[in-house]
């Protein structure tokens, strides 16, 4: 059955009627409005990402994550993405086995080497081992994940001599998934390892990531890696109203905040024009926004072509009033994810 949800980076940048902006800790207080919310209009998972910037309020997701286990039944809770390179392993594993114990089972990491650079300076770490910094600490943490006493002997990382590390996940096998921008070599190594991949299929047509999920399946297959360990995620901005054209127009001014500040910091970026945001959210775009049946059509589209076990919509992107965010997340709920899963439900 194709699992449905949300991701978010907790954004706050100016609202479109008042230019005011949310704080931090009111659009923190929010998200765990909003996980309760998605869990009880039968969401599948909320996601939460990692980010250490002025224009995203969460750099702790684990913590809003623990937050929303209280008061869910049924919802997986993940990060949308934990940067692993900069950060302990053995403490990704300890919170989010706290986080599965809160939930009962119901913790998810998703770990990736971040779109940003900011938490590098701010830990200490060297740009210079980018790669090598990822690739240690996601053996380091299935290693963790694996064996209750750690034996470790590390370059970037702590060197550990047999040393318990607790709690213990509720789960038999706590789910790490790899979060990637769609890099072949990424593709590659994540399939050797048989872990669940999630595309941030963000830019151009959406679609194009099916050779990527064949290969990632073809390969992980070679490698002795099962189907029920070679899962295939895919998370797209999105908004969703009521009224088509409402949806995509309201959606133009919190979207192009946040690709704007983005483009602030790198140099092949540019700002959003209207034409390119309207050619997202076409048939053929990146943005699954419009009214339901619309973002239903096009969510059922991208499952098929990639193949999907899963779908996030990353809702939203920028800052919209939080009153029409958990409208949109009760749309989502209640009238997208029934039309998405009866078309399924048969295949």
């Amino acid at each position: 059955m194709i699992e449905l949800g949300i991701t978010t980076f907790g954004e706050t940048t100016p609202l479109e009627k008042t230019g005011e902006t949310y704080s931090h800790a009111e659009r923190i207080r929010q998200l765990v409005d909003e996980i309760e919310l998605a869990d009880q209009v039968g969401l599948d998972i909320y996601a939460i990402g990692e980010h250490h910037r002025e224009d995203f309020a969460v750099s702790a997701p684990e913590i809003v994550l623990a937050a929303g286990a209280v008061n869910t039944k049924h919802i997986r809770l993940s990060s949308a993405v934990t940067i692993l390179s900069s950060i302990d392993p053995v403490r990704v594993y300890q919170q989010y086995a706290t986080i599965d114990a809160l939930s009962n089972g119901r913790a998810e990491i998703m770990a990736g080497r971040g779109s940003f650079i900011e938490s590098f300076p701010l830990f200490g770490y060297d740009l210079a081992d980018y790669d090598e910094l990822f690739d240690e600490k996601l053996d380091m943490l299935l290693r963790v994940k694996a064996e209750t006493n750690l034996t470790w002997h590390g370059k970037h990382t702590q060197t550990v001599d047999n040393r318990p590390v607790y709690p213990r996940a509720v789960q038999e096998a706590l789910p790490v998934w790899i979060a990637t921008g769609g890099n072949l070599d990424s593709t590659v190594r994540i399939a050797e390892q048989g872990l669940p991949i999630a595309y941030a299929t963000i830019g151009g047509n959406p679609k194009a990531f099916a050779g990527l999920a064949r290969a990632y399946r073809e390969i992980g297959s070679r490698m002795g890696h099962s189907p029920e360990q070679l899962k295939v995620a895919a998370h797209s901005w999105g908004w969703i109203e009521e009224d088509n054209q409402s949806a995509i127009d309201n959606y133009f001014y919190p979207t192009k905040q946040t690709t704007d500040n983005i483009a602030k910091g790198r140099p092949h970026w540019s700002e959003m024009t209207k034409e390119q945001y309207l050619a997202g959210a076409s048939e053929d775009g990146a943005i699954f926004v419009g009214d339901p049946e619309h973002v239903a059509k096009k969510i059922i589209g991208l499952i098929e072509a990639l193949e999907l076990d899963r779908f996030m919509l990353h809702l939203p992107v920028g800052s919209m009033p939080h009153e029409e965010v958990l409208r949109a997340i009760k749309l989502y709920g209640e009238k997208v994810a029934p039309i998405v899963r009866k078309h399924f439900e048969n295949k």
